[in-house]
């Protein structure tokens, strides 16, 4: 890709999702002279559409990822598919990148998302994104009253098959690495009341036809038809920039995120982050809405600080 500007920057976007593309469509409104740095991996690329983003509902993320890059390079923003491999900090910000090149910026904008790993169940990871699914918000109308599987990996599971719970009344809890013993009396009733089928026993994998998904085989060798199976990813934040720079961790229960205020700032001066970089659930739509918080106040604080520094 040729070069538009030289390696220095107002402000760098370590990231291409909608959090990152959001971010560099205001920052290229407003005039400021942005790299975005899209290693080209989004979350959701296994899925085959998003929803809930209103006027965009159905829409493909590739198809959402391409406008978004059109849209940025009406401003002069400029995008390079590239990994930030590192990040250093004294003046300004100097970020390498994995194809040798090394580009500075005055603020800082880290949008690297999370990645999902996967329960090790045969047949899992090849449906993942298409009758295997996670987020009932995402999904749940497309496949509402169909014969729902939840697999538990944890005792949230429990809390995970109420949720679908709202999209079919044919819902069944796999135990799989769960024992009846960890769920508690609440759990149980929320359960019963909900209409939940719950069979102890590990999940061996997956029955598949016509390259459908049509049941869950346990390790006795017993089998349950289903036709969609919700399952809960570990969530692995891609954080290590902002760990290297020094930013203040916070622990949850899926996973570890930057702690950052209202507008994405981290604990580290210039350095914001958004989307899925700095917590869980944050959606498309919130991700969109994250960047472009973050971006409108980055303009702000650089306008003041050169006012202020000017004689």
């Amino acid at each position: 890709m040729t070069e538009t500007y030289s390696d220095r920057y107002e402000v760098v976007v370590i990231g291409g999702g909608a959090a990152g593309l959001s971010a560099a469509l205001i920052l290229g409104r407003a005039r400021r002279h942005t790299l975005v740095v899209d290693a080209g991996e989004p979350r959701n690329a296994p899925a085959a559409h998003m929803q809930g983003y209103l006027s965009r509902d159905g829409m493909s993320p590739a198809e959402f990822l391409t406008i978004g890059r059109e849209e940025i390079a009406r401003y002069g923003v400029e995008l390079v598919q590239d990994t930030a491999v590192d990040v250093t900090k004294a003046e300004d910000f100097t970020i390498e990148l994995a194809s040798g090149r090394t580009v500075h910026a005055r603020r800082l904008v880290v949008t690297t998302g999370l990645k999902d790993e996967l329960p090790d169940v045969p047949g899992v990871a090849e449906r993942f994104g298409r009758d295997v699914l996670h987020c009932p918000y995402c999904h749940g109308w497309e496949v509402r009253d169909q014969a729902f599987g939840v697999l538990a990996t944890s005792p949230m599971g429990v809390h995970q098959a109420l949720i679908v719970s709202q999209w079919s009344k044919d819902v069944t809890l796999f135990l799989h690495k769960v024992t009846e013993d960890d769920l508690s009396d609440d759990d149980l009733r929320r359960l019963a009341a909900a209409g939940v089928h719950v069979v102890p026993g590990e999940v061996a994998g997956l029955v598949v036809g016509d390259d459908r998904l049509t049941g869950v085989r346990l390790a006795d060798g017993s089998t349950y038809d289903r036709q969609t199976l919700f399952v809960a990813p570990r969530a692995i934040p891609q954080t290590g920039l902002l760990e290297k720079l020094g930013a203040e961790m916070n622990e949850t229960p899926f996973g570890t995120y930057p702690v950052v205020d209202p507008t994405g700032l981290t604990t580290v001066p210039g350095v914001w982050a958004a989307g899925n970089a700095m917590g869980f659930g944050e959606q498309v739509v919130n991700a969109a809405s994250g960047g472009y918080r973050a971006a409108a106040t980055i303009n702000g604080e650089l306008l003041m600080t050169d006012l202020d520094d000017t004689p």
